[in-house]
């Protein structure tokens, strides 16, 4: 079994740590698709991991393309930051995060893409598992996309 599982995920300056390793993860972007696949959080130096996912995105109309994304995550006094994975890196958000009820963790976060705003949401969950929602908005985007994620045994 996992730290996460046994002991919660602990302080914000904790999870971090224990991402490290393989999680399934279940996305539904609203309306537009859906992924199952694997994100993998490796570590890097100085506090980072490299992460990684990938998977079988299932377009609305059946498609289905293989896809993966890959960022850095920085762990911080009360929380983390997300880098895109570029050299050099460019931030996407920072989380603080803070104690919620029942024992979870979370935090949020906004992020500009040209005209295009990111609402971005975790929560660490009591059960080991986490979550994390994008809802973007503006002039080229318009989405929800729901991610949670679950360490592979």
């Amino acid at each position: 079994m996992n730290d996460a599982t046994i002991d919660g995920w602990g302080e914000a300056s904790d999870v971090t740590n224990k991402l490290i390793g393989s999680w399934s993860l279940d996305r539904v972007i609203e309306s537009q698709a859906t992924m199952q696949g694997i994100a993998t959080f490796t570590p890097l130096d100085r506090g980072r991991l490299a992460y990684r996912e990938q998977g079988h995105l299932r377009l609305a109309n059946g498609t289905i393309v293989q896809a993966e994304r890959e960022y850095v995550f920085s762990s911080g006094d009360g929380g983390f930051k997300v880098f895109f994975r570029e050299d050099p890196p460019r931030l996407f958000h920072e989380i603080f995060l803070s104690a919620s009820s029942g024992g979870a963790l979370s935090g949020r976060a906004r992020h500009l893409c040209s005209r295009d705003e990111y609402q971005s949401a975790y929560m660490f969950l009591p059960d080991g598992t986490f979550v994390v929602r994008h809802v973007v908005s503006g002039p080229a985007k318009d989405y929800t996309m729901d991610t949670i994620y679950a360490r592979r045994l």
